[in-house]
């Protein structure tokens, strides 16, 4: 094994014991980068000279006996929507393409502070929207396990990065599932946070629980362990509201499972569509054949959903005000460089009215309050994490599936968004492959609050089929992509602004 294929743990264990240096697995990782990220395009920026310099920093506090923080030496990928000090952040937008920020946003300046090495960023779709991560400052991410597919979004970049082991952990963020859906097609892990655990300043509504940022990981502990350095109080998120004198979040203890969890104890809930998700067969017959397993780790199980009736509707509208608020202006001065998902939401959103957002917001708050009966009866909701099979990268989103026909470019994430709306934390945990041999993402749901529980119980799964050869982890071919054809020369490649084409 190469050291870049090594977990955040057991890159942990090798810098305590001398057996390997932050400055080697940078190097390491780094030179896989090379191998294989033509073939797919995951990282897009990169400042060497600066990840050597803080790989030389942490190298030399391990060697003091004095590690800088829980992730000293840590090669770490950015998300492009997330700000990086002195490193190029283009959101994935012409109109930001040479932008290079003078300060990292608070979810970057806090892994820097736990001694992460920023490897650099990786790609999205413009402005986040939609999961395919296909832009026209950088082109097209492809998947690891066939690079013609797409790698989802829209942290589709972080996660195809971590499946071909160029960076340890990568950030991600999440609203229609942007965390979990990338996860899914990659084989890795993707964890979305309680509301207010993972704080950031930059949600543009502060008060709402649609947005997020969270980690990725190739293991739960690895993401877990990111967590556990994320998660905090901060004034300036309203939803990760402080008391005086009194820590809320920031207790790294509870987000990082030191003790496995007995799942014979919990009681599960199964659902291949929560009721309301259009999800292709192909996906559902992997669901069922994977069911099995996964039921008899647990007490008791049941076919069952939480009633998410009106999810649909009150997704549209509350992503559309929130698309309103961050794009509208830059709608009216910049509308030949934005791209059709981004011009689709702002339009939208004024065919909505007051009225219509506050039935929405009504809804919401009914199907959470439905799920939290629903809670008492069940531990744990899995799902399927994403309702297709990966198909190209051309397609800018699937305009069906089964042969009916989808109503706008997001409805094919509405397993992630039908749990989104609640703010329940969740995660995308990998699963074997579908009947294609693409990766398959497993949805672990749980209570309000419940993050320790949800990780605990991905943790658990994880392990149980960590020797399944049908049930593990899927490794993408790494000599294979090495000896590609860059993605960059593919047909379609880079869109051009203001086109899906």
């Amino acid at each position: 094994m190469e050291l870049c294929d090594a977990t955040a743990v057991e890159l942990l264990d090798l810098y305590r014991s001398g057996e390997a240096s932050p400055v080697e697995v940078l190097r390491s990782c780094q030179n896989r980068t090379d191998k294989v990220n033509p073939a797919v395009n995951a990282i897009v920026c990169e400042d060497r000279d600066a990840a050597l310099a803080s790989a030389r920093l942490a190298e030399d506090a391990w060697r003091r006996g004095e590690p800088t923080g829980p992730l000293c030496g840590i090669p770490l990928a950015v998300k492009d929507t997330h700000v990086t000090g002195g490193l190029r952040t283009t959101f994935g937008s012409p109109q930001f393409r040479d932008w290079i920020p003078e300060k990292d946003q608070n979810f970057v300046a806090t892994l820097r502070v736990a001694g992460a090495v920023i490897t650099g960023k990786t790609n999205v779709p413009e402005w986040a929207a939609g999961a395919n991560s296909r832009n026209p400052v950088y082109g097209a991410t492809g998947n690891p396990f066939d690079p013609a597919l797409n790698a989802a979004g829209s942290s589709g970049g972080s996660a195809t990065a971590l499946a071909c082991g160029m960076a340890a952990l990568a950030t991600g963020s999440d609203t229609g599932g942007s965390l979990r859906n990338p996860a899914a097609f990659n084989g890795v892990v993707g964890y979305r946070p309680s509301s207010g655990l993972l704080p950031s300043e930059r949600r543009v509504h502060g008060w709402s629980c649609l947005s997020c940022d969270g980690p990725m990981g190739r293991t739960v502990a690895d993401t877990a362990l990111m967590l556990s350095v994320s998660a905090g109080d901060f004034s300036y998120d309203p939803l990760a509201y402080t008391l005086p004198g009194e820590a809320v979040r920031a207790r790294p203890e509870r987000y990082f499972p030191s003790e496995p969890i007995d799942l014979s104890k919990l009681r599960l809930a199964a659902t291949e569509d929560f009721g309301h998700a259009p999800t292709e067969s192909i996906v559902r017959r992997a669901f069922r054949d994977k069911l099995p397993a996964i039921t008899a780790l647990f007490a008791s199980s049941e076919n069952a959903a939480p009633d998410c009736s009106g999810g649909h509707e009150a997704f549209a509208i509350l992503r559309a005000a929130m698309f309103q608020s961050t794009h509208g202006e830059r709608y009216k001065t910049h509308y030949d460089l934005l791209g059709p998902n981004i011009r689709a939401n702002v339009e939208e959103a004024a065919t909505y009215s007051l009225v219509d957002y506050a039935w929405a917001a009504e809804t919401q708050t009914k199907i959470y309050r439905r799920y939290q009966t629903f809670f008492e009866n069940f531990d744990i909701i899995v799902s399927p994490a994403i309702t297709i099979s990966p198909r190209p990268w051309t397609e800018l989103y699937p305009t069906e599936i089964d042969g009916v026909p989808t109503t706008n470019y997001f409805q094919w994430l509405s397993l992630a968004y039908l749990v989104t709306l609640t703010g329940h934390p969740c995660v995308s945990i990998p699963v074997g492959v579908d009947e294609r041999g693409m990766p398959f993402g497993l949805q672990i749901v749980g209570p309000r609050g419940a993050d320790s529980l949800v990780l605990q119980t991905a943790a658990a799964i994880e392990a149980a089929f960590s020797t399944s050869p049908t049930l593990r982890r899927p490794v993408p071919d790494i000599t294979a992509l090495s000896t590609m054809q860059p993605i960059a020369s593919r047909p379609g490649f880079m869109p051009l602004p203001g086109s899906d084409a």
